[in-house]
């Protein structure tokens, strides 16, 4: 593992255990050239995701970027941030089951989106809005009326622009 601080290859690990959830391992890291102290983190990895963009180009699944944006969502709400770190390994656990290598961003979104209705209602619509493309006040009326008939047990089909 190469020392972010200095580049360096010779490092060496101090304590290994399992996360929370058991689903990556966290071991804690010294570089034997500067001394410097990192985190890292091993997860299983069931099969290579490629995501094909709205413009037809296919890209790495990132699983950093998905919670880059999961992070944005949820700025300044209440969650915790390992809530957030079960709900991203869910998510990557999910669309690698799906069976298929090549996964739509409209597929990961609405994993995503149905992820997000349940851990919090204000990143939903914030996060909906950049997905869906909200261009007018309607359609944050929209996203919200579809939340609150879900709560009232009468489950409105999701609205696609």
């Amino acid at each position: 593992m190469r020392c972010p601080n200095c580049g360096s290859l010779d490092t060496q690990v101090k304590d290994s255990r399992p996360t929370e959830d058991s689903n990556a391992i966290r071991r804690r890291r010294v570089c034997l050239t500067c001394q410097f102290r990192f985190t890292t983190f091993e997860r299983v990895q069931l099969r290579e995701l490629v995501v094909i963009k709205r413009n037809g180009r296919r890209v790495p699944f990132d699983r950093d970027k998905l919670m880059r944006s999961l992070q944005i969502a949820l700025r300044k709400r209440n969650v915790d941030p390992e809530r957030l770190e079960q709900m991203v390994s869910k998510i990557v656990r999910e669309l690698e089951g799906l069976g298929e290598s090549d996964i739509s961003t409209d597929t990961i979104g609405e994993v995503v989106m149905a992820h997000l209705r349940e851990l919090d209602d204000v990143a939903y619509v914030r996060f909906a809005s950049v997905y869906r493309n909200f261009r007018e006040r309607k359609d944050f009326e929209d996203a919200i009326a579809e939340l609150a008939s879900e709560e009232d047990g009468k489950a409105a089909p999701p609205q696609r622009k």
